[in-house]
């Protein structure tokens, strides 16, 4: 009984591991007949997996989704990473999803051997997460599974947006994929009404159903999409744009320059290329002085004076000053003339 239990295991395993088997493979496997496969999985099925086959030369088993979610067998290093990326998820960027992550957190570590919860508590001791104020604006669980369904079914999905300034407006739009970064989501779809593509953030959509019809779709608008974001809302959004050659690698410097704040490419071992964008120069010289990398400027070159005079600024601020004379009394000092006698006048008659 202990045999056949372990070999369901692996059979199992086996199947959540790849997408079909065939039942020759599988019996090769697991060093069984072919017809101990079969009541193998007969026995899967008697437990509620709901495992497909085929018949023929061409068919095989394959584990399929049932109306309930059967238990998981996870290896030690798929078992670390989804306790991890549970953890990750407990203070990530989807609203609703903190409670939930945590609760399958528990269950999973309350079931992991001691070897690998030693390895998870370890990560998690010694991981400090950025969370908190500057994590930025969540966007609710539902609105991103609605959003993912409208890219799945080709559907037009309609939604009011708000955009920086607090204005809504009503949209209609063909979804194309979704883009996340660290701590947001991003929709890029064509706009149906401005007739042209556009990145949408999701925190900001307020799907207005019913959706539809269903759309053709459309040759994307870039090949890389996580690029075609991230230029879009570090560059084109702004009226100013740079291009600054930092003097460190690119993988140095993407340790502090995100997606949200610019383009790197690689110029060779020890530099690299930022492309970013700003409201005005001002904030641009303060943006490219933050990363704490050496820099040049190479366009524009009103970029270039501008750093100049804030160079200028700040060599004047260390320079000193002279000591500002002492304040005179404004009441002047009593002479010695006598009494009636003009002040200056000569004492005695001329």
């Amino acid at each position: 009984m202990l045999e056949t239990s372990a070999r369901l295991l692996r059979l199992l395993s086996l199947l959540q591991a790849h997408r079909e088997w065939s039942g020759g493979a599988l019996a090769d496997r697991l060093g069984v007949t072919p017809r101990t496969v079969r009541r193998d999985v007969d026995r899967l099925r008697g437990l509620g997996y709901p495992v497909h086959s085929a018949p023929g030369s061409a068919g095989g088993y394959q584990l399929g989704a049932g109306a309930e979610l059967p238990p998981l067998l996870l290896d030690d290093e798929e078992a670390v990473a989804v306790a991890v990326g549970l953890r990750t998820a407990a203070g990530g960027g989807v609203e609703g999803i903190e409670e939930t992550s945590v609760r399958a957190l528990a269950k999973l570590e309350q079931v992991l051997p001691n070897r690998l919860r030693r390895r998870v508590a370890a990560l998690n001791s010694f991981t400090v997460p950025m969370l908190g104020g500057s994590r930025g604006p969540t966007v609710e669980a539902g609105t991103l599974t609605e959003l993912a369904y409208a890219c799945r079914d080709q559907e037009r999905l309609r939604f009011e947006y708000r955009d920086h300034n607090g204005s809504v407006t009503r949209r209609t739009a063909e979804p194309h994929r979704l883009v996340c970064t660290r701590h947001r989501w991003y929709l890029v779809a064509w706009d149906v009404d401005r007739a042209d593509w556009r990145t949408y953030r999701a925190d900001r959509i307020t799907p207005t159903p019913p959706h539809g019809p269903r759309f053709e779709p459309r040759p994307p608008p870039a090949e890389d999409l996580a690029e075609y974001v991230s230029r879009g809302v570090s560059i084109s959004t702004y009226a100013q744009t740079a291009v600054v050659l930092l003097r460190v690698s690119m993988a140095e410097a993407a340790t502090r320059v995100s997606p949200h704040d610019g383009l790197l490419e690689v110029v060779d071992d020890t530099s690299c290329l930022l492309r970013t964008g700003a409201f005005s120069l001002d904030a641009m010289v303060f943006h490219i002085a933050m990363t704490g990398f050496d820099f040049e400027v190479r366009e524009p070159p009103e970029l270039i004076e501008r750093v100049r005079e804030v160079r200028d600024r700040l060599s004047r601020s260390l320079e000193p000053r002279p000591e500002p004379a002492p304040e005179r009394d404004p009441t002047p000092a009593p002479d010695s003339a006598p009494d009636g006698a003009p002040h200056g006048a000569p004492y005695g008659p001329a």
